[in-house]
């Protein structure tokens, strides 16, 4: 284990990651299991290396109710996540993975879309709330590939990017999703839908519907997009978009 309040640790950790940045080239940081050690040693590591990104791993446990599924309010677990940014540095390059979002949507694909809308009515990841500082995904190398924790559906994986790709926050992608599995084109098609129109970490998003069998939600006036099986939705769609992107249970236009 390694003592992160050890000064002379801290000392030698930061040496390697300015290193890193100066002679390796590399200028942004990935926290892994930031849970075990402090916000603020995390914010002595990212004050002191200066990284023009940094996004942190803080992986817990979302909310259950007795049906074993997650409970529609999930604000505790997406504060933690809020919290953490707020420590190192609000106005910095810190930012987490939102695992509110992707335990969400997990469960909203198999009919249950009606979950994308907060009781506030906003997306109830921490894209809600902080959409600059949310890094969105839908599995990882922990939850998807060979460790197979909390993986998506796997018949329902381009609804997640549909989602993600369309939406605030900074999305990224899966290296098996992309590589190996055949989806490269179809993510490359939404990821050029989100280049196109300029869609960013801080975009406006204003749901339309959400119900079981379709979310529909519309991102800076420029995007809109549909999950789920519903077809018939011509008229939620305002004049003048046309499909730009679409596959099993989702467009965009």
């Amino acid at each position: 284990d390694i003592d992160h309040l050890n000064l002379r640790v801290q000392k030698e950790l930061v040496e390697w990651l300015n290193w890193l940045k100066a002679d390796i080239g590399f200028d942004g940081w990935r926290f892994d299991f930031a849970k075990g050690y402090s916000a603020d040693v995390a914010k002595i590591y990212i004050d002191r290396s200066e990284p023009s990104f940094a996004v942190a791993e803080i992986w817990t446990s979302l909310a259950y109710g007795g049906d074993g599924k997650p409970n529609l309010n999930q604000d505790q677990h997406r504060q933690e996540l809020v919290n953490w940014v707020d420590k190192v540095g609000g106005k910095g390059p810190a930012t987490t993975f939102d695992f509110t979002t992707k335990g969400i949507l997990n469960v909203a694909v198999e009919g249950e879309l009606w979950r994308l809308r907060g009781t506030d009515g906003k997306a109830p990841g921490m894209i809600g709330w902080w959409p600059a500082k949310a890094v969105t995904f839908v599995d990882n190398y922990d939850t998807g590939s060979t460790q197979h924790m909390w993986p998506f559906p796997s018949d329902r994986v381009m609804q997640g990017y549909a989602y993600i790709l369309t939406h605030p926050g900074t999305p990224c992608i899966f290296y098996d999703h992309f590589f190996d599995w055949g989806l490269k084109e179809e993510i490359d098609r939404l990821v050029s839908v989100r280049t196109r129109h300029g869609i960013h970490s801080e975009s406006k998003l204003q749901i339309i519907e959400a119900d079981a069998d379709l979310y529909l939600a519309e991102i800076d006036g420029k995007v809109i997009v549909k999950l789920g099986p519903r077809y018939d939705v011509g008229n939620l769609i305002p004049g003048g978009f046309k499909v730009a992107a679409h596959g099993n249970d989702y467009a965009v236009w």
